[in-house]
């Protein structure tokens, strides 16, 4: 399989070629945890249909596909398998483990299934963690930002890289810390889920802003800085494929575009959410004035008091609004 010996010394993956990219499988417990979380979504929505409450195929297709379908491929595939060979390949997993899988699992809106699916008990523990004093500070976007931006640099420029090749617990740790930061990130902004805080989809995109440099600026530090877990390569003494310093290389173009070009699905629907959100704003806002012409229409002309200036209209909601204020101003 892919322990087949293609040198002396070395004991590792056969070389990576196009066949090996799409066969080379494994089931290890990962998998298996996957699988079963999977099936438990399907479960969930089967639950919710029978009981009249169609789930939207587009967030069926996103958690299971996406989500878990990733998850699968950066563990149990391909890319699990040489993950720990070469270096490039590490990169892809740990960019998938931050910005893909967790951008897909929220699109699949799990919290709002559990919602409709949790006894009353259940529900109302949910709700006290969800409006938790402490569950509100975390997701502020001062302290959300370098929980999401924060650890791929603290991975790739201090020892944890290393550790994470040299021992499986260390390397399922990071797999963890990854997905639990990109989820908090993806799962507040997107706000598909019940969330503690509403924060603007500005605040959104001010925050993939700074990703963006921030992937720049480490991708440049991979490609010309000394070599990372280099005894650890060098050890492994893998005689195929790319140099250890090539081998880097790629991996600090992956760490810069690659991070960038995952963060573009994740604007897309940021913009398509804050328009639908505007839209549902705006009729609101079009409904109350209505509403407000109807009245001041129907009711009775006032006698004009002599001496006494006009009665002031009373101010409509949304005139104190600081973001619809000026968007829709009564004239």
């Amino acid at each position: 399989m892919l322990a087949e010996t293609v040198a002396a010394g070395y004991s590792g993956p056969a070389p990576l070629t196009l066949w090996r990219g799409f066969t080379s499988w494994t089931l290890n417990v990962p998998a298996v945890f996957e699988i079963a979380v999977a099936a438990a979504y399907l479960i969930g929505a089967r639950r919710l249909r029978d009981r009249g409450t169609p789930w939207p195929a587009a967030r069926l297709c996103a958690f299971l596909a996406g989500g878990i379908g990733s998850l699968l491929v950066v563990t149990a595939g391909p890319i699990g398998c040489y993950a720990g060979v070469l270096f490039w390949v590490r990169a892809v997993q740990n960019v998938t483990l931050l910005m893909i899988v967790p951008m897909f699992v929220a699109m699949g809106a799990p919290l709002t299934m559990l919602r409709e699916l949790a006894s009353p008990g259940l529900l109302a523990r949910l709700s006290r963690l969800l409006h938790h004093r402490m569950a509100r500070r975390l997701t502020y976007p001062l302290v959300i930002t370098p929980i999401f931006v924060g650890p791929l640099p603290l991975i790739y420029l201090t020892r944890i890289y290393q550790a994470s090749l040299e021992h499986s617990l260390v390397g399922a740790l990071v797999a963890l810390w990854l997905l639990g930061a990109g989820w908090m990130y993806f799962w507040t902004r997107f706000r598909i889920d019940p969330t503690p805080r509403t924060d603007t989809y500005l605040v959104s995109l001010g925050i993939s802003a700074a990703e963006v440099v921030l992937d720049g600026a480490l991708g440049l530090v991979v490609w010309l800085g000394p070599l990372i877990a280099a005894r650890y390569y060098h050890a492994l003494a893998r005689p195929w494929g790319p140099s250890i310093r090539v081998d880097q290389i790629i991996g600090a173009g992956i760490l810069w575009i690659g991070g960038d070009l995952a963060g573009l699905p994740f604007l897309g629907v940021v913009l398509r959410r804050m328009t639908a959100e505007d839209a549902v704003q705006a009729a609101v806002i079009d409904a109350e004035m209505d509403r407000q012409d109807a009245e001041r229409a129907a009711a009775p002309a006032t006698d004009q008091v002599s001496g006494a200036e006009e009665v002031e209209q009373p101010r409509l909601w949304w005139e104190d609004h600081p973001e619809l204020a000026e968007r829709f101003r009564r004239r």
